[in-house]
Parts: C-alpha cells; sequence; structure tokens
C-alpha cells in the first residue's frame, strides 16, 4: 500500500508541476484576461448588480435565479479547501503558497466568466423545464460546430472524456475530502467518532440531493451568505487582535512567493516550485476556475443573455479565493501556527486556538462542517449530470447513492491519501475544459463584445417603458 501511495503521489506532482497544468491554468487565465480586456475590473461593478438581481426577469429560460446559482456555485467552492485547503498550501508550500494562490483567483475570474458563458449558450433545455449543461454540452456543441476538421474531431473524446472525470473528481474532491475535513475537525473539538460524523452528513446529504438544482439553489441561498458572514466575522476579529503583525505576514508571503522557505519550527521547509505546484493545486481546488464544474451549475440560471451568467459567474473566485482564502492564510500566519508542523484542518484549528482562546476551535469546527455540508450538495449534483450526460438518468439515481456511500468511507480514510487523489481528479478534470477554452477564447469575446454594444436595462425599468408604451399604445 506504502508503494501504491507514493506512486500515487509521484503522479499528482507530475501533474501539478509548475511546468504543465500549473501554466496551463495561470495561462489560460492570461489569456482570458488579456482576450476579455481585464473583464475583471472593467466589469465588476455590472457583475455585482447582476447577482443583486436588478436584471432578472421572471420569464427567462431556466430553473433558479442568478443568485441562487451563484450561490450553489459557491456553495461547491467556499467549502474545506477555504479552510484545510489553504492550511495544507501553508504547510507543504511555505508562506509564498499563498502569492501563487492570489494569481489563480485573479486570473481565474476571467476563466469563470469564459466557462460559465459557454454554458448557458450551449445549454439544452427539456420540455419539462430541466436544463441540461456545463462543459460536456459546450465541449461536443462548440468544438462540434467548428469549421477546422481536427478540432472538430475532438469535441466527441474531449467531451466524453470530462463527463467520466466528472463523475470521479466530485466524489473524491467534492465529498470524500469534505467529509475527511469535517470530521477531522469534530473528533479534535467535540471527540465525535468521524464515522458517526459521515454517517449522519451522508444522511442529510442524500436528503438534500434528491430535490435536485432547485432544491440546493435554496439551500445554497439562505446556508451560504451566512456561513460566510459567520465565519468572517471570525476571522476579522482574530486578525483585529494581531493587526501589528499583518505588514510583516504580507512581506512574508511576497518574500516566500520567490525565494526558498528555510525550515523553522516543525516546518520542514519549501522550495519556490512547492510554492508555487500547492499555492496553484489548492488555490484551483478552492475556487474550480477552470475546472468546468460551476458551469454545470450556473447553466441552471434563468437568463437568455449568456454573459449576463458569466459575469455572475466571475464573482466566485473574489469571494472565494481573494477574500475568505486570504483571511484564513492571515490567521494561520499572523498567530506563527504555520510553524507548527501541523497540516491541513487541525493547522486552522491551532490558529484560531491561539488567537481566540476556548472559542476558535470551535468556530473552526462549526464553520467547516457547515462549509463541507454545503460543498458536497453541489458537487453531488455536478457528479450526478456528468453520469446523466454519460449513461442516462436511471444510472445518475444509482450515482447518487454510490455518492452518498463514499461520503462515509472520505470520513475514516487518511487525510494524504484524500487529498493527492483530490488534485489528480481536479488536474484531469482541468485538462479537457481548459484546452476547449483556448480553443473558443475568440468565440466568448465575440459574445462578451456583442453583450456590452446593447443597452443594459434593469428589469423594473424595462418593465416600465413596456407599460409605458402599452398604455400610448
Amino acid at each position: 500500500m506504502a508503494q501504491i501511495e507514493l506512486w500515487i503521489t509521484a503522479f499528482r506532482d507530475a501533474l501539478w508541476s509548475p511546468y504543465f497544468l500549473v501554466i496551463l491554468l495561470v495561462g489560460t487565465g492570461l489569456l482570458m484576461t488579456i482576450r476579455l480586456r481585464f473583464i475583471q475590473a472593467r466589469k465588476l461593478g455590472h457583475s455585482f448588480n447582476l447577482t443583486r438581481g436588478i436584471y432578472d426577469h421572471p420569464d427567462d429560460p431556466g430553473e433558479v435565479t442568478h443568485f441562487q446559482a451563484l450561490s450553489a456555485a459557491l456553495s461547491s467552492t467556499v467549502g474545506t479547501g477555504n479552510i484545510a485547503g489553504v492550511a495544507t498550501a501553508i504547510a507543504a508550500g511555505g508562506p509564498g503558497a499563498i502569492f501563487w494562490m492570489w494569481i489563480t483567483g485573479l486570473f481565474g475570474m476571467a476563466t469563470k466568466m469564459g466557462e460559465c458563458t459557454l454554458a448557458i449558450k450551449y445549454r439544452e433545455i427539456r420540455p419539462d423545464g430541466v436544463v441540461r449543461g456545463g462543459p460536456m454540452y459546450y465541449i461536443l456543441k462548440g468544438l462540434g460546430e467548428s469549421k477546422n476538421q481536427l478540432v472538430a474531431s475532438l469535441a466527441s473524446p474531449f467531451a466524453y472524456f470530462f463527463a467520466f472525470c466528472m463523475t470521479l473528481a466530485p466524489m473524491i474532491a467534492g465529498n470524500m475530502t469534505q467529509a475527511n475535513s469535517a470530521a477531522d475537525v469534530l473528533e479534535a473539538n467535540f471527540g465525535i467518532p468521524p464515522l458517526a460524523t459521515g454517517l449522519v452528513m451522508a444522511s442529510l446529504i442524500g436528503i438534500v440531493l434528491l430535490g435536485g438544482i432547485k432544491r440546493i439553489g435554496g439551500v445554497a441561498g439562505r446556508l451560504v451568505p451566512f456561513m460566510v458572514v459567520v465565519y468572517a466575522i471570525g476571522v476579522l476579529t482574530l486578525l483585529f487582535m494581531y493587526i501589528d503583525a499583518l505588514p510583516s505576514v504580507i512581506q512574508l508571503i511576497f518574500t516566500s512567493a520567490f525565494n526558498p522557505q528555510a525550515a523553522i519550527g516543525g516546518f520542514a521547509g519549501a522550495s519556490v516550485s512547492d510554492a508555487i505546484s500547492f499555492g496553484a493545486s489548492r488555490g484551483v481546488f478552492s475556487n474550480e476556475a477552470g475546472l468546468g464544474s460551476a458551469p454545470i451549475a450556473h447553466a441552471a440560471a434563468k437568463t437568455n443573455e449568456p454573459v449576463r451568467e458569466g459575469l455572475v459567474a466571475m464573482m466566485e473566485p473574489l469571494i472565494d479565493t481573494l477574500c475568505i482564502n486570504t483571511m484564513t492564510a492571515f490567521a494561520i500566519l499572523v498567530t506563527g501556527a504555520w510553524t507548527t508542523g501541523e497540516s491541513g484542518a487541525e493547522l486552522t484549528s491551532i490558529a484560531f486556538g491561539r488567537g481566540m482562546p476556548g472559542v476558535g476551535g470551535i468556530l473552526v469546527a462549526i464553520a467547516i462542517t457547515m462549509f463541507a455540508f454545503s460543498t458536497t450538495l453541489t458537487q453531488g449534483y455536478y457528479g450526478n449530470r456528468a453520469v446523466d450526460f454519460l449513461w442516462g438518468e436511471k444510472a445518475a439515481s444509482i450515482y447518487r447513492w454510490i455518492f452518498v456511500g463514499m461520503h462515509v468511507v472520505g470520513a475514516v480514510i487518511t487525510l494524504q491519501l484524500v487529498w493527492t487523489l483530490a488534485d489528480i481528479a481536479n488536474g484531469l478534470l482541468a485538462l479537457p475544459n481548459l484546452l476547449t477554452l483556448i480553443i473558443m477564447s475568440g468565440s466568448i469575446a465575440l459574445l462578451v463584445k456583442e453583450y456590452f454594444s446593447r443597452p443594459q436595462i434593469p428589469y423594473a425599468e424595462l418593465k416600465k417603458q413596456e407599460e409605458t408604451a402599452g398604455s400610448n399604445g
């Protein structure tokens, strides 16, 4: 078993090498940023207004509102990656890993915008109103309609490979890791056996999953804002207590991003390559930009405008990576917990325990449990849609039960193996999606240009204009 784990780890390291997948991820984000003319900065205000719902039209096709689609996708991205994932990045890559996490978040905003725009453009709405969409659909249709024969020939193998990987990645990266982190922190703080945590959470997850995206969107729309606010208040309270240490921590992050970090205390040291690899992989694990998972949720949004949903989706890496991840990282660094030699959720618990004795560990335990629950819900939906694409709804029903069962397995398996398998699953998932985004980047740019060439009128104002025109007629 030890030898197998070594082989798995070696494959993970090769896949997430700074010279392969990291370059492809950051490079795709950079390409999208340039082709969309730094849309992350230019249209952030419009993204915010779209998320508020002022452009929502009740008669638009789809299953959930912009906000519910964002909440569902955020319930997947705002998870244990924001707590345990950030901690493992620092433990393995040093403080400099946070800089590279920021880079994936910044460029990931443009990547996320592009993939979710395509999700709306190429989705399918069935007669019963149920939406089917995501990379497997826009890869198959988008690449398939290319006049380039080589590109068109890639459509089918890329789409089916992505869908197959999407059946596995949510099972591991979006399910088992969540269960593992929640079980770990609940056992450490409350003495709850991991098996008990796995069984209880799996039961609740199964109940919500049966309701599909509408129930997931409804639960996420209430749970995500609440848990983000609660966690943010806790972190900001801790950081206020260590406000004098923040400048030196920020300096340490930038210094370690480009220089090897020497061993200190229980921290074994890290190379620049480690900082890049673990920062990028954990950043992508957290915000999912480029993986192609979020477009499955956003495809269900009520809209006729593909670009609008892309702009809503653009908010995710901003909230997830540039805000929540940063707060967690600062908490770990300002308290000095990163030098203890611990990793994962335990490291974050130590940081909060130092900064807020008596309540810090409890806050982390509650936050991780809520984050793990919400993430697993949406990830289960992602895998379900992929199975439906490959083998139909009957197979998707069976998959739901397997998914719930694997949550229990994730609660009792070893931490290191789970996270290594999660990195591999995410890496394989990203490959066909990123290559498709590169090929279709020009089409995305044209959609954005056409959208902003037209006046964008809020629904209330549009309705008023229609009523005025009707009375005059």
